[in-house]
């Protein structure tokens, strides 16, 4: 037993040097984890301090149902978009006019042939005829780009007109 006395007693300097340096680097470790706490809750107290809330989990709770709300109002247009976006197509939107004399030498360019037209080319062409007496004005239905009744040569023009005015 002595002798292990001994041998403690002659080692335990050395001992004693390892203990210190181990504490050493426990010390430094926790100035370093108390720096970089002590900066994180800086920046959690700045991040929080113009919010109104008291935690953190309470601002992810707030933002997760504003952006929750955000993404209903999105739905809730884009709905209402592709809506109108189907309603324009139907709508009529193309439009070609030809002004012409219709009685030849006889007056001016005072006629026309006005073709009003939508996206499927379905609309109205009107024809208005003028001369010195009277001026008459004619209506022709057009589904898709062609009428039950006959065209004139300027009545034709006017729908090529309006199918290139898309």
């Amino acid at each position: 037993m002595a002798e292990l006395n001994e041998l403690i007693m002659e080692q335990l300097h050395w001992f004693v040097v390892v203990m210190v340096m181990i504490i050493l680097i426990l010390w430094i470790t926790v100035m370093v984890q108390g720096f970089k706490l002590r900066k994180m809750r800086r920046r959690y107290e700045a991040m929080m301090a113009g919010s109104g809330v008291e935690d953190l989990e309470s601002l992810l709770v707030n933002l997760k149902i504003q952006v929750d709300q955000a993404e209903e109002s999105q739905n809730r247009h884009q709905t209402m978009l592709e809506s109108i976006a189907k309603e324009l197509k139907g709508m009529k939107s193309k439009v070609g006019i030809i002004r012409y004399n219709a009685f030849g030498e006889r007056g001016n360019d005072m006629s026309f042939s006005l073709a009003i037209l939508s996206e499927h080319e379905d609309g109205v062409v009107l024809t208005g005829l003028h001369n010195r007496e009277s001026s008459y004005v004619y209506a022709k239905p057009v589904e898709k780009g062609e009428s039950k009744y006959p065209l004139s040569p300027e009545e034709k023009e006017a729908v090529n007109l309006a199918r290139q005015d898309g």
